[in-house]
């Protein structure tokens, strides 16, 4: 639950203003799509080697389509994916504050049809991209983001790998058997006051249950938000339970390369 920083990232900034810009290595292009009439602003960042490459989905935290999203779908365009950081709330929806951030995140928690029908949309998008696309993308989300990617991947979306870095992992609409096509992975700390115990426990029974291939790793004595070196700084201007962790950070995000690799 890590808010955007105050500045942009050079890269990030030029890259807005410079569609198709080359950072080192990969392209970047700020984009417009539509769901419903609404208008959303995607980041698409992929190598500059030649296609198509291995797609993957990027889901931001409940503070909206910001710089941290926009980081990690370069961050996986670096290690070969065609990855795209999508918009679950509309073009220029961005919180500064958690209670600006909760209530975009519960509209689009509070109506399923609307949440599978953004992440749709984004999908869609990424893979009609035909230049640098292949086919059968991968999600990822951070905190809501990742309670977006799970729920995706219960609707039974043609997904290969859906991951959550610290998103809540109950839902009212449990896995199916033969119904999820993905391999699940959640990442938690067990310091996280907003994942509790059970909440875990439940994710394993319901994953069991339907038979669906996943992964739960717990760090100890970790907080919510553990992956965005932002953290720490909302925990203090905000008082929440928040925090970065660079083991956990790192550790979680050489598990998730290792999956991507194997799976794609």
């Amino acid at each position: 639950m890590s808010a955007r920083p105050a500045f942009a990232p050079l890269a990030v900034l030029l890259a807005s203003l410079l569609p198709g810009l080359a950072l080192a290595g990969i392209q970047t292009e700020e984009v417009t799509y539509e769901h419903d009439g609404a208008e959303l602003t995607g980041y698409l960042a992929y190598p500059e080697a030649g296609g198509p490459h291995p797609a993957v989905l990027v889901i931001h935290e409940w503070w909206g389509h910001n710089d941290y999203a926009r980081d990690r779908a370069e961050q996986l365009a670096r290690e070969g994916y065609a990855a795209f950081a999508l918009d679950m709330y509309g073009s220029g929806k961005l919180a500064g504050h958690p209670s600006t951030a909760g209530d975009f995140a519960g509209e689009i928690r509070a109506n399923r049809d609307l949440m599978l029908g953004r992440f749709q949309a984004a999908y869609d998008w990424l893979r009609a991209h035909d230049a640098s696309v292949d086919a059968a993308p991968s999600a990822v989300g951070y905190c809501f983001g990742g309670t977006v990617a799970l729920e995706a991947a219960r609707a039974g979306m043609d997904l290969t790998v859906a991951a959550s870095f610290h998103g809540a992992l109950g839902t009212d609409h449990p896995a199916e058997a033969d119904q999820v096509t993905a391999e699940l992975l959640s990442f938690t700390g067990t310091a996280d006051p907003m994942i509790p115990p059970e909440q875990i426990a439940g994710f394993q029974e319901e994953m069991q249950a339907a038979g669906v291939r996943y992964t739960v790793v717990e760090f100890s004595d970790v907080l919510h938000s553990f992956t965005n070196p932002g953290a720490d700084a909302i925990a203090e201007e905000f008082n929440m339970p928040v925090g970065y962790d660079a083991r956990a950070d790192h550790d979680s995000w050489q598990h998730l390369l290792s999956v991507l690799r194997d799976r794609h």
